[in-house]
């Protein structure tokens, strides 16, 4: 059973940070390419950050690239993703999956709200 646990959200003013977390179980970590989702109310779920194994390559969302940093530390089987700057329209539930999805495996996600 592959598990995608994630955790961090919360409600945050316009300019603001949050630093969200994935635990991950079930599947040999290491050799997965790791992504953050996004679905934000009213539209189709979206790829925010993508992270490779060795952390060699990090790719982003063009609506997120300068404010966001996503990495990962393969001994603890976790992703991370750095949010600066935040917009109102940031605000979305976030959820962590391999950057092909495991779909029988998407977690709850964690809820970011960005308001005044």
């Amino acid at each position: 059973q592959v598990q995608f646990v994630e955790s961090g959200g919360g409600l945050v003013h316009p300019g603001g940070s949050l630093r969200l977390t994935c635990q991950v179980s079930g599947l040999t970590f290491s050799n997965y390419t790791m992504s953050w989702y996004r679905q934000i109310p009213g539209k189709r779920r979206e790829v925010v950050a993508t992270i490779i194994g060795n952390s060699g390559y990090k790719g982003y969302h063009d609506s997120v690239r300068g404010r966001f940093a996503i990495s990962r530390d393969n001994s603890k089987n976790m992703i991370y993703l750095q949010m600066n700057s935040l917009k109102p329209e940031d605000t979305a539930v976030y959820y962590c999956n391999g950057f092909v999805p495991i779909h029988a495996s998407w977690g709850q996600g964690t809820q970011v709200t960005v308001s005044s």
